[in-house]
């Protein structure tokens, strides 16, 4: 079987730029072809195929496969180093600063210490959910992530981070509890009150993206309380964000949404608590030093108070460290 090969070098990514190399580079994905070969494919000249063949090669995307000898003649086989590419690489900005990448559930807090660490470090959001946030700090996306996946023994984030990450060393840092529940809309006029009301059919739903720690819990819950999410107006209908979601409820383009308790106050919306969860942020320790602005601020009066200020937020466990 053949394999996806990753390009974290930005040198390569530019070769591929060229729309003819990445042309040449397909063709040897799918079968070995000699200069010549593909120089009728392409209808272009053998020494004008050379030129890029040599670029691809010198840049590890392509490599001999076989040398065949005919006579005097002698034909060399080249063939792509992967069965397809993956293009990977992150543009960051040119900074004295250092640019940090967070990855993960999108958080509101976050916001707050992005602005107020903004003179030290440039605090970039990659929000793709829990899980997917923890999948990029393993492929090296991201520096930190952010999560609350809830596991079946009642505890957050710790046996998702032993299982992705056995061989690395991280931490887990508490950002903060927070409150979820039904996001709804202003004076409630669909008289929601329960999880199983979402199914009626007069209620539009808008849920969160897959791999996100509330849809993540969203789905067991329904799932225990045996509700079909065919039956769910707006099941299949996602967002990445607590505000994302509620907006569209401000727009009344869903009546309901399950998110954080601070996301529907800053939407004058109304709110039906329905649990706390304990948020971390996972990181590498070999990160930390890079970090330690982030880390450091946890720890200090001056977040506490500006964490009090987001309805469902409790700052009693912030800036601790949790046993893996």
């Amino acid at each position: 079987m053949k394999v996806v090969q990753p390009v974290q070098s930005f040198d390569k990514i530019k070769l591929l730029a060229d729309s003819r190399r990445m042309e040449i580079l397909r063709l040897l994905m799918d079968t070995p072809a000699t200069l010549t070969q593909l120089a009728c494919t392409l209808n272009q000249s053998p020494a004008w195929i050379r030129h890029h063949i040599l670029v691809l090669e010198s840049g590890g995307l392509i490599e001999v496969s076989e040398v065949r000898r005919t006579g005097k003649v002698q034909e060399k086989f080249y063939r792509a180093k992967g069965g397809a590419f993956l293009l990977q690489e992150i543009v960051l900005p040119k900074s004295k600063k250092p640019a940090v990448i967070f990855s993960g559930s999108h958080d509101l807090a976050l916001e707050e210490i992005a602005d107020h660490l903004s003179k030290h470090v440039a605090l970039l959001s990659l929000p793709v959910g829990s899980l997917d946030g923890l999948m990029n700090l393993r492929q090296g996306i991201c520096q930190i992530a952010g999560a609350h996946i809830l596991d079946e023994t009642g505890e957050y984030n710790t046996s998702t981070v032993r299982h992705l990450f056995p061989d690395r060393n991280v931490e887990l840092v508490t950002l903060a509890y927070r409150t979820q529940g039904l996001m709804l809309s202003a004076g409630n006029p669909k008289g929601i009150k329960k999880i199983s009301d979402i199914a009626r059919e007069d209620v539009k739903f808008i849920n969160r993206n897959a791999g996100s720690g509330t849809r993540l819990w969203f789905d067991a819950e329904i799932k225990k309380q045996k509700i079909d999410s065919a039956n769910i107006n707006g099941y299949g209908n996602s967002v990445k964000t607590h505000s994302e979601a509620a907006l569209l409820i401000t727009q009344n383009k869903a009546d309901v949404s399950i998110g954080l308790q601070a996301a529907a106050h800053q939407q004058e919306l109304d709110f039906i608590p329905l649990f706390e969860e304990r948020y971390d942020l996972i990181l590498p320790r070999e990160n930390e030093k890079t970090l330690s602005p982030l880390l450091d601020y946890l720890q200090t009066a001056n977040f506490r108070a500006g964490l009090g200020t987001l309805t469902g937020y409790n700052a009693s466990h912030s800036g601790e460290q949790v046993i893996l």
